[in-house]
C-alpha cells in the first residue's frame, strides 16, 4: 500500500514552484503569442520505461494554473510504465496549459525518476528479507514528496528529519565521548514511542552496542565480511541497517549478509528525471 501524500503538503510545493516559474509578470510568451479564448487538449505520454510518480502534482499544477483544466489521469503512482504510454489527458484554456506544463512535467519528472530508480534498487535484493529504504539526501523542501516517490518504488522510509527518530552518528559520538555515553543520554532523554538507532563503523563498537542496548544499529562502509559477522553478534536482538558505498551493483550481495534494511541516498540524491512529454493539439 503507497499511503498519499497530504493535498496540503503537495498544494504548497506546486504553488511555490508556479510562483517561481511565472516570476513577476506571468508567462509573457504564452500571452503574446496565445490567443485568450483558445482550448487545448493534450495527452502527457511517457518517454521511457519506468514506474510513475507525482500525479497530484502534476494535477496540483494545472488547477493552481486555471481552475477549468481537466485533468484525467489514466495511471496511478506506483503504476510501470512503458515509452508512448498515455499517463493523462489535460484539456482546457490553452494559455493555461501551456503555463503550467513544465511545472508539471518537472514534479512528475523528478518524482518518477526517484520511483524508477529505487524499482531498480528493490528489484535487485529481491528473494531477501532486506528492504531498500531512502535517507535525509533529498532536495531541499521536497523531501515529503520525494519520500513519497520512494514508497511508489517499493522502498520504504527513514527519519523524515531530524525530530521524528534518534540517529546518532559518528560525530555524536565523538562529541558525547562514546558509543555508551551517548546511547545512554539519548536513552535518558527522549519520549518512550521515540527509537534509539546508532550508527558503528567497527565490530567491537557494535559490541558495545549489544552491551548497552539500542532499537537499531547503522552498519556503515562495512565489507561483506564484517557485515556477516555484525548480522551473526546481533542475532536477531535489533533491527540491522547496511549504508555507505552501496550500488545497484552490490545491493545484491549486501543482502544476503542477513540485514533488515539497507540505506540508499542515491535514491533522493542521484536519480536521474525520467522524460514524459505533452503533446498539445490546439483547437
Amino acid at each position: 500500500m503507497i499511503y498519499e501524500l497530504p493535498p496540503m503538503a503537495v498544494e504548497e510545493a506546486v504553488r511555490a514552484a508556479l510562483a517561481e516559474d511565472l516570476g513577476r509578470a506571468g508567462d509573457i510568451t504564452t500571452q503574446a503569442t496565445i490567443p485568450a479564448h483558445a482550448q487545448a487538449n493534450a495527452a502527457i505520454v511517457a518517454r521511457g520505461r519506468g514506474v510513475v510518480a507525482g500525479l497530484a502534482a502534476a494535477r496540483a499544477a494545472f488547477a493552481l494554473t486555471e481552475t477549468n483544466i481537466m485533468f484525467e489521469a489514466r495511471a496511478n503512482d506506483g503504476d510501470r510504465i512503458a515509452p508512448e504510454m498515455l499517463i493523462a489527458l489535460v484539456s482546457g484554456p490553452a494559455r493555461a496549459i501551456l503555463s503550467a506544463e513544465r511545472v508539471a512535467l518537472n514534479f512528475l519528472g523528478r518524482l518518477s525518476g526517484i520511483a524508477t530508480l529505487t524499482a531498480r534498487y528493490v528489484e535487485a535484493v529481491a528473494g531477501a528479507s532486506a528492504r531498500i529504504c531512502d535517507t535525509r539526501k533529498t532536495t531541499p523542501l521536497l523531501r515529503a514528496l520525494e519520500k513519497y516517490a520512494v514508497r511508489c518504488g517499493g522502498g520504504v522510509n527513514h527519519r523524515f528529519g531530524l525530530d521524528d527518530a534518534v540517529l546518532i552518528k559518528d560525530n555524536h559520538i565523538a562529541v558525547a565521548g562514546g558509543v555508551v555515553p551517548a546511547l545512554q543520554a539519548a536513552k535518558a532523554n527522549v519520549g518512550h514511542l521515540v527509537k534509539v538507532e546508532i550508527e558503528v563503523d567497527t565490530l567491537d563498537q557494535l559490541q558495545e552496542v549489544l552491551d548497552e542496548g539500542a532499537d537499531a544499529v547503522l552498519l556503515d562502509n562495512m565489507t561483506l565480511d564484517d557485515l556477516r559477522r555484525a548480522i551473526a553478534l546481533v542475532g536477531g536482538r535489533m533491527i540491522c541497517e547496511a549504508s555507505g558505498g552501496v550500488t545497484l551493483s552490490n545491493v545484491a550481495e549486501i543482502a544476503k549478509t542477513g540485514v533488515d534494511l539497507i540505506s540508499v541516498g542515491a535514491l533522493t540524491h542521484s536519480a536521474p528525471s525520467f522524460d514524459f512529454g505533452l503533446d498539445i493539439e490546439i483547437s
